[in-house]
């Protein structure tokens, strides 16, 4: 009966379509009008942002705004399971260089319910205020396949000089959107420069993102989120806090994506697509709380 009753469950979870939920981070490295029109960049972004029902891309390089739109187009062919949509951030930057935070995700399994772009502080750069060169992007996602339901992501990708002050500052505005929205479940995810030479052992013991025993580093320091062989960095990090969500985590499911390595790349293929790895997570189904418990 036991037997009987277990394969009833994992059959319904299969019609329902209902598997864990992929969250993905990669700074694909200037993406912009170039990459855009590179088919072959093209395809392997598509094979590697089809796997993710959720990516937060970083170095979006596209005054046009053409380019993603391109992308999540081409997507939607290349996945015809899914439907694709978008929401981007303002272009930002201190002076002529810009950057865009882009999240695309799979409108047939996620909603936006609320976004918001972190304001620039006042100051001249040397304020203590003003510590980001790009401003955090925030969305509230709704999930009605997960064991979470609803949870936030903040995405960021700092400016490796000052990477240390800046996942520091990310508390505050961790604390900030906390008050704002109401919700605990929250992730943090993104380019964050955090390994190497941007980081010191002296230096961790001041960012409270690393002292606060709340949040929850998935991506560990030992792991490499760069192509080029002759680096071992973890820059690129996943980070969450909220007793629901971190519950809601397939275990060993966070790392780094090695496209390199499961497409059969050369080095120099593989960073013309970037120079990072993505990073990703997957967040249980509910029925996997249904699973374990009716059984």
């Amino acid at each position: 009966m036991r037997t009987a009753l277990l394969l009833f469950v994992v059959g319904l979870c299969v019609l329902n379509g209902t598997s864990s939920l992929k969250i993905c981070a990669f700074n694909v490295q200037s993406f912009g009008e170039s990459k855009a029109n590179n088919k072959k960049v093209m395809g392997m972004l598509l094979k590697i942002l089809s796997r993710c029902d959720l990516s937060l891309i970083q170095e979006v390089r596209d005054a046009k705004g053409e380019a993603v739109q391109a992308l999540v187009k081409d997507l939607n062919r290349f996945d015809k399971s899914n439907s694709y949509s978008y929401v981007e951030s303002e272009r930002l930057g201190r002076k002529t260089y810009k950057e865009q935070y882009v999240y695309i995700y799979r409108n047939n399994v996620l909603q936006v319910k609320e976004h918001y772009q972190y304001p620039k502080q006042e100051g001249d750069g040397t304020n203590a205020t003003d510590v980001f060169s790009r401003e955090p992007f925030i969305v509230r996602f709704h999930s009605p396949t997960t064991l979470v339901k609803d949870f936030v992501l903040i995405g960021h990708h700092t400016c490796p000089r000052n990477a240390m002050k800046e996942i520091d500052q990310l508390y505050t505005v961790f604390k900030g959107i906390h008050k704002k929205w109401k919700n605990d479940n929250v992730m943090i995810l993104g380019d964050l420069n955090a390994g190497c030479s941007y980081v010191t052992i002296k230096g961790w013991r001041a960012v409270r993102l690393r002292s606060d025993p709340k949040f929850l580093w998935l991506i560990g320091d030992e792991q490499d989120t760069t192509v080029r062989e002759k680096t071992h960095c973890a820059y690129d990090r996943i980070i969450v806090h909220g007793r629901e969500i971190i519950s809601c985590i397939v275990p060993g499911s966070a790392q780094p994506f090695n496209f390199k390595e499961k497409f059969h790349l050369s080095e120099e293929e593989a960073l013309e697509v970037s120079d990072h790895f993505p990073v990703e997570v997957d967040l249980k189904p509910k029925h996997h709380y249904l699973l374990r418990n009716e059984l």
